[in-house]
């Protein structure tokens, strides 16, 4: 499918709004964005440099982003990883233009890092290192956050790294699936900035299910999918 047939497919639908590259959104702005919001993604990750890395990269600038009509810009930081800093520092500038030029901002708040991994569980989506990243993401000026819904918690304590206190782990939350996302939502500045919860890659004949359970889970949660 085309990127022209996507926007065409979005519009129909009744989607807000249709995310993508500077690219494939310049490509068909004259033609659609002013029937349909653009979200247009600023940086990526390029998947050439081998062994691949979690390295966010800026392809273009707000301003350009902005000249084509788009209402927003998205970036992606990976938290954890060795790029993480420059990425922060990268976006945080790149949002307070867009917030001058009257954008919205979105962020990809992902966590990345073989630390995270112990034995047999992955803290990736732990309640409290994401919820740390996503109380960074707010920080930094994100509108939206858009984070893995957590699988687990107790990150900071079993990996033995950042801060933690056993308290916010016992009068916090819980380990129902609804509380540990709840613990993502009070990081983002107890709900003032929405969430929005991803379910993970695609795996084909479950991925319905799982798109249901985490909107749900969001929802009750207080987020804003």
């Amino acid at each position: 499918m085309t990127q022209q047939n996507i926007i065409k497919l979005a519009i129909e639908a009744g989607c807000n709004g249709v995310a993508s590259t500077f690219g494939a959104l310049g490509l068909n702005a004259r033609k659609y964005a002013h029937k349909i919001p653009f979200i247009v993604k600023i940086n990526h990750n390029e998947l050439l440099t081998f062994p691949n890395k979690y390295n966010q990269t800026l392809f273009g600038k707000v301003k350009a982003a902005w000249d084509m009509g788009a209402v927003a810009v998205g970036a992606t930081i990976y938290f954890g990883s060795e790029e993480s800093n420059r990425q922060l520092k990268e976006i945080a500038e790149a949002f307070e233009e867009a917030h001058n030029l009257g954008m919205a901002t979105i962020l990809w708040c992902y966590t990345r890092n073989e630390a995270f991994k112990t034995g047999k569980e992955d803290y990736h989506a732990a309640a409290d290192v994401t919820g740390q990243a996503n109380h960074i993401g707010v920080t930094i000026q994100a509108d939206i956050i858009k984070q893995k819904l957590p699988t687990n918690n107790f990150g900071f304590k079993e990996i033995g790294f950042g801060k933690y206190d056993d308290e916010m782990y016992e009068t916090l939350t819980t380990e129902h699936p609804i509380d540990l996302c709840r613990l993502q939502v009070a990081n983002c500045f107890m709900g003032k900035i929405g969430l929005i919860n991803s379910g993970g890659g695609s795996k084909g004949k479950s991925d319905l299910v799982e798109a249901i359970t985490t909107a749900v889970i969001n929802k009750r949660a207080g987020g804003s999918d």
